[in-house]
């Protein structure tokens, strides 16, 4: 029976480990935050309060940081992540989707990582929400 997992990322070296972490912490900073969240609203529900990455096991995810209003849990945060890279190659990824039932969903397959974030950019599926 064929397996639905997807492929393992194969890992980087570390100089191209931090030109893939470096590229992917701008791109939040430049586009993302500018774009998605250009000020924190704190609201009585759970609001977003920041836009980070984390790379691990050949991956870099792109999450958003909540924290809570609700008078029960007031303070408490969280990250939900919402697109991912994975390294698959030298200078290939598969780009991912979190979808709302928290399984990543395969959109795209073996593009160079400027190509990876002009996608993050431009593909509306991929935003923050």
């Amino acid at each position: 029976m064929p397996s639905s997992r997807a492929p393992r990322p194969a890992p980087p070296d570390a100089p191209e480990k931090a030109v893939i972490v470096a590229a992917c912490e701008a791109f939040i900073g430049d586009v993302l935050k500018p774009r998605f969240l250009p000020q924190i609203r704190p609201t009585q529900w759970n609001y977003v309060i920041d836009i980070r990455g984390e790379w691990a096991a050949g991956r870099y995810r792109f999450m958003q940081r909540y924290k809570s209003g609700m008078e029960h849990n007031r303070g408490d945060e969280f990250d939900a992540p919402f697109a991912r890279i994975d390294r698959m190659g030298p200078d290939r990824f598969d780009i991912y989707w979190m979808r709302h039932t928290g399984k990543w969903w395969r959109l795209h397959v073996g593009v160079t990582l400027a190509e990876a974030l002009r996608i993050l950019e431009t593909d509306g599926v991929l935003y923050p929400v």
